[in-house]
């Protein structure tokens, strides 16, 4: 699809600069982008500048302070306390104080919103207000590092008040302490926010950011070569369109970025072991590196979804390819001729064509068939991931540390649980590791849960790759960090 097809204007002339920052959203959710934080199809380009967190990443990718300014814990790490930063507001002029973190936290409980973040909150058992800058969250079980679940993206600070202090209210006010305010919501088409002036971090570097719907990426490149957006991400074959070009930086930034070939284990013939073994074990991770992203773009990875720069990572993990012992896997799986799949994909992001493709042309060798089946990218998310009767997928995930994304994404009964893992072991390795004292008992313990997943789990996890952005030369302050982690207040725009 053209830039032209999705009534964007390409023209050839450099680009047109103004005080307005552009970015572009991919609509995965087909217009169905929510503004409520903790939705499952939260408008996260929007929501990561409206809304605050409690607790951020630092460039260490460590807990750093937000709107908490400090914590601790008691001995037993059962009980939390956060001081919280006085003399912030909301944007409606309403101050935000400690009910609003409560109410906040208390939002991501919701049996009724179904937020996927209540996986890795759901320890939480007793929140409260102490007084206006002083939170209090008691836990059902030890949680040594709970300021680091609080770094989730979607853990941001609402109004009570907004919403008339029902947390089970979808929240649809975007009224947040965030450095941008909504001006107009048009997931389709483009949403408009505009500087809070009286930002507590200071004032925002730009006076408007428009964040407009392009689902496809052709059609975003071709937007910033036009100058009609300032920023997006790229693949490295793709990186030549900007790199010569005086009008565009090119910053490439190391990420915990993976997309997993999605196997459904309660589903044939991806609920026998020896199938899901098999799948992974003919793939030359390497090449597929090589031919999905480049060499020296990403690292490789064995299946578990905890990156190189996480404290937790399982480095002992090993994953050469065995064609031969693949097929025989499958043959005593019952398929001494192969078996034929459908992997369905999308160019929602730029990379889940190519992978799907190269991971094709090496399945061949072991006498799998794989038929790619591209469908739109524009509702992916909601109309193809997770459904039942797609249970051979390319998914899409971004940075998380290792208790969010063991949890999230494979803790049994998980919203986001897309391969329907399901071992009470499993999970247990998981409460024990929450509860261990010190770094070192969560490390081997958090490695016991990915050489699990690595050996027997249901999503095939080949590279982490990097984050490659492109922007605009009249923007300033990009600090060399994932999306997920950016200052969005500190870019400037000439």
């Amino acid at each position: 699809m053209t830039a032209a097809a999705l009534g964007i204007a390409v023209f050839t002339a450099s680009p047109a600069f103004s005080a307005t920052l552009r970015i572009s959203h991919n609509l995965g959710y087909g217009g169905r982008e929510s503004l409520d934080p903790v939705s499952p199809t939260r408008f996260f380009e929007a929501n990561q500048m409206i809304y605050d967190q409690l607790v951020r990443a630092g460039v260490d990718g460590l807990p750093s302070s937000s709107l908490a300014v400090s914590w601790s814990s008691s001995p037993d790490f059962i009980t939390w306390t956060f001081k919280l930063r006085s003399g912030v507001r909301f944007h409606n002029g309403e101050p935000f104080t400690a009910k609003d973190a409560a109410y906040s936290l208390q939002r991501t409980l919701s049996t009724k919103l179904s937020s996927p973040v209540r996986s890795v909150l759901g320890i939480m058992d007793k929140i409260e207000a102490v007084d206006d800058t002083t939170l209090q969250v008691t836990l059902k079980q030890a949680h040594a590092d709970f300021p680091i679940v609080l770094m989730d993206y979607r853990v941001r600070m609402v109004s009570s008040k907004a919403l008339g202090g029902d947390p089970d209210a979808v929240n649809d006010s975007g009224i947040g302490t965030g450095p941008y305010k909504l001006s107009k919501l048009d997931p389709r088409g483009t949403t408009v926010l505009t500087a809070n002036p009286d930002y507590w971090d200071g004032k925002p570097g730009a006076e408007e950011v428009d964040i407009i719907a392009i689902s496809d990426q052709d059609a975003r490149n071709q937007a910033l070569l036009a100058g009609q957006i300032d920023m997006a991400e790229v693949t490295p074959n793709e990186v030549g369109l900007f790199s010569t070009n005086k009008n565009f930086v090119v910053q490439q930034v190391p990420a915990g970025l993976w997309n997993p070939i999605v196997m459904r284990t309660d589903t044939p013939p991806f609920h026998d072991v020896r199938v899901r073994k098999a799948l992974r074990m003919l793939a030359d991770r390497k090449a597929l590196l090589r031919l999905a992203v480049g060499d020296g773009n990403g690292t490789v990875a064995c299946d578990a979804p905890v990156w190189s720069g996480d404290p937790y990572y399982n480095s002992n993990l090993s994953c050469p390819a065995d064609v031969e012992g693949a097929k025989k896997l499958l043959s005593d799986a019952g398929y001494p001729n192969g078996l034929t799949l459908d992997l369905y994909t999308s160019s929602a992001q730029s990379i889940m064509i190519p992978i799907a493709e190269a991971y094709q042309a090496q399945a061949a060798k072991a006498g799998v068939k794989v038929n790619v089946r591209v469908v739109p990218s524009d509702g992916y998310w909601t109309n193809v991931w997770m459904k039942p009767n797609r249970p051979f997928v390319v998914g899409n995930w971004g940075q998380r540390p290792a208790d969010q994304v063991l949890n999230e994404v494979f803790r049994s009964g998980a919203k986001w649980n897309e391969t329907a893992w399901n071992r009470p072991d499993f999970d247990a390795l998981l409460d024990e590791a929450r509860r261990s004292s010190t770094v070192e008992q969560r490390k081997e313990l958090y490695g016991k849960a990915q050489a699990i997943l690595s050996e027997e789990g249901g999503a095939f996890i080949p590279f982490f790759k990097n984050e490659i952005r492109v922007y605009s030369s009249s923007l300033g302050s990009v600090d060399r960090l994932p999306s997920i982690m950016l200052s969005w207040n500190k870019i400037t725009k000439k």
